[in-house]
C-alpha cells in the first residue's frame, strides 16, 4: 500500500503525545444540520483499545455524532480529538474503518465483492493500491470472518442488503484499522453471521484495536462491550457500565447475565456512576469506491 510523503511528514510532525492521548475526544461537540440542532454540548471520551455501544432511541443523535467523530459533520462548537490530534490536522485514515449505516455497497459502481473490500485498502489521496500477497490476504481473510469468501467473484449489485452490509464490513476489517467505528453493523446479519461477527471483534479488542459501535441493543455483542454511552435528544444521558438498553423498553426480564438493565433517562440517580474514561480512538473511512489497479 502506497501513502503520500505528505502523510507520514504530518504523523512525524505531530506532537508525540500519540502513544498515550485518547482515540477518541469530542468536547462540548454542538452539530446542527439543516438549521435545526442535532447535538447539544456532547461529551466523549474513549480509552486505547475499548469497546464502547453507542445506545439511543432512533433521532437521538448517534448516527450525527459518529460521523461529525469521522469528519463527515463539521461541528459548530466545540472539538474532536483523534490519537490526540485535532480533527481538522489528523491525516492518518489509515488507522481508522467505519461501517456507515445501512448503506449500499454498489454505491451504483459496477464492482465484485472482493473489489469492494479491496477499496478499504486504497491509499489515502492517491487511491493507489499496490495488490500484493498481503493485500489479497487481507481481503480474503475479511470476507471469510464475515461469511462471505465463496462470493468474493460476484457483483455487489446482485447481493442483498444484508450481505451488502457483511461486504462493507469486511470492507473496514481489510485494513486492521487501530480504531473502528461502526453504524448498526447487525442490521440485517443473520444469527450465525452475527456470532462469527462477535468473535472477530473480540479477536481486534484482544489486539488492541479500539471499537465503537452504535447499537439500538447489545445483544450477541455483549461479553465484549466495557462500556456504554446512552445519548437523547443529543446528549448524553448516561456513561458508564454496559446496560443491555438505551431506552424505555417493557421488555423487562431479558437481560443478558452481568448486565444491568437500567433506564439511565428516568433514573439517573440510580444508575451506575461515570467512570473517569479518557478519550480513545476513532474512525474515518470515506466510502468512495474507485477501482484502482497497480
Amino acid at each position: 500500500m502506497a501513502y503520500e510523503t505528505s502523510d507520514i511528514a504530518a504523523d512525524v510532525s505531530a506532537p508525540r503525545m500519540d502513544a498515550v492521548a485518547p482515540a477518541v475526544a469530542a468536547h462540548h461537540v454542538t452539530v446542527a444540520l439543516g438549521g435545526r440542532p442535532i447535538l447539544h454540548g456532547v461529551e466523549l471520551a474513549m480509552r486505547r483499545g475499548e469497546t464502547v455501544a453507542l445506545l439511543g432511541a432512533n433521532g437521538s443523535g448517534k448516527s450525527t455524532l459518529v460521523k461529525t467523530i469521522v469528519g463527515l459533520y463539521a461541528p459548530e462548537g466545540g472539538r474532536i480529538e483523534l490519537f490526540g490530534t485535532p480533527l481538522a490536522r489528523f491525516r492518518s485514515w489509515q488507522r481508522v474503518g467505519y461501517v456507515p449505516q445501512r448503506t449500499t455497497a454498489a454505491a451504483g459502481v459496477p464492482a465484485t465483492v472482493g473489489e469492494v473490500v479491496a477499496s478499504g485498502l486504497l491509499a489515502p489521496r492517491t487511491w493507489v493500491l499496490r495488490r500484493g500477497r498481503a493485500e489479497r490476504g487481507a481481503v480474503r481473510e475479511a470476507l471469510a470472518t464475515v461469511g462471505m469468501l465463496d462470493q468474493i467473484g460476484d457483483p455487489v449489485a446482485a447481493l442483498s442488503g444484508g450481505q451488502q452490509q457483511r461486504v462493507l464490513i469486511a470492507r473496514a476489517l481489510a485494513r486492521r484499522p487501530d480504531l473502528l467505528i461502526m453504524d448498526e453493523p447487525m442490521a440485517g446479519v443473520d444469527l450465525a453471521s452475527q456470532q462469527t461477527f462477535a468473535d472477530t471483534l473480540e479477536e481486534l479488542s484482544g489486539q488492541g484495536t479500539t471499537i465503537l459501535l452504535v447499537l439500538h441493543e447489545l445483544g450477541p455483542l455483549a461479553r465484549l462491550i466495557d462500556r456504554t454511552v446512552v445519548l437523547r435528544a443529543g446528549t448524553v444521558q448516561y456513561d458508564g457500565a454496559p446496560v443491555e438498553h438505551g431506552e424505555d423498553d417493557p421488555g423487562h426480564g431479558r437481560e443478558r447475565p452481568g448486565h444491568d438493565h437500567v433506564h439511565p433517562h428516568d433514573t439517573p440517580s440510580e444508575a451506575p456512576g461515570r467512570p473517569v474514561c479518557p478519550p480513545g480512538p476513532t474512525p474515518v473511512e470515506t466510502l468512495k469506491l474507485k477501482e484502482a489497479r497497480a
